[in-house]
């Protein structure tokens, strides 16, 4: 069984939106990623409580924290960064949340080879964070990045080797990366703790789930006896920035009846 969740911020800036459509769909689960065109880091404590309340009172609960962290140059000041990661964890725990979401920093201007080293001394460190804090990190593969590519992202994972260390496998980013997606899900599919079901053709183009080049349909076939993994609906069908994406209401419902077909098609149960 999959258990559906989202980024709701892909339907409107606002929160009272957000929950409206999500309800409407019966969603129980958001990826929390930005309310009122601010990242979650962002947000004061004041929002952070109203969104609590607000969730609280629908029946929404959160099942990552949807960060940014790591979407940063290698050579940032490690130190002062680490102030992002510390919010994200207190973050997740007002939400009960067990995930964050990661990256593993950019690198322009030199060669993934170069930077290795200081990636995964920078990710060891995070991790060490997170776990004395009982978060669990997920690596997400994106482009530019050092795990852009999947063996990368395979090297990242057995170099960290931890239960507190996991993937997000994006299908639609492997596309944009050259890669065939199942292809590259078997590298990594031991670590994989959720998915974010995007999908695109070769050209670029961002497609419901099951109509572009993304195989989707095998990688939820794959995956799914993974009991109770999530699954986040991420369109990306109007705009698919940096730091989000963005689909509007009606493209993120037609999303996520892409998405239910696909798992109908497959006899795939979820809730």
């Amino acid at each position: 069984m999959y258990r559906i969740s989202c980024f709701a911020d892909e339907i409107s800036p606002d929160i009272n939106e957000q929950i409206r459509v999500v309800k409407s769909l019966g969603i129980k689960y958001v990826e929390l990623r930005s309310v009122w065109d601010k990242n979650v880091l962002d947000l004061s404590d004041e929002e952070v409580n109203k969104v609590k309340s607000l969730f609280d009172e629908n029946g929404i609960s959160v099942s990552s924290i949807g960060s940014p962290l790591g979407k940063v140059d290698i050579d940032c000041e490690f130190e002062t960064y680490l102030d992002k990661l510390y919010r994200a964890i207190e973050l997740a725990k007002v939400f009960g949340a067990k995930y964050i979401r990661i990256f593993s920093f950019y690198h322009e201007g030199k060669t993934l080879d170069e930077i290795r080293e200081k990636v995964m001394n920078r990710l060891e460190i995070m991790l060490g964070i997170a776990k004395r804090n009982g978060i669990i990190l997920c690596h997400e593969n994106e482009a530019d990045i050092y795990g852009q590519f999947s063996d990368r992202c395979k090297d990242i994972l057995d170099t960290m080797h931890d239960d507190y260390f996991r993937a997000v496998l994006d299908p639609s980013n492997y596309v944009i990366a050259g890669e065939h997606p199942f292809e590259s899900l078997k590298k990594v599919h031991k670590y994989i703790e959720y998915i974010h079901v995007k999908d695109s053709v070769s050209g670029g183009e961002i497609v419901p789930a099951g109509k572009g080049d993304g195989q989707v349909r095998e990688v939820l076939d794959f995956l799914r006896y993974h009991e109770k993994m999530f699954i986040t609906l991420e369109p990306h069908l109007v705009l698919a920035g940096s730091m989000r994406g963005f689909s509007g209401e009606e493209l993120f419902c037609i999303a996520y009846k892409a998405l239910i077909n696909l798992l109908k098609e497959l006899g795939i149960s979820y809730t």
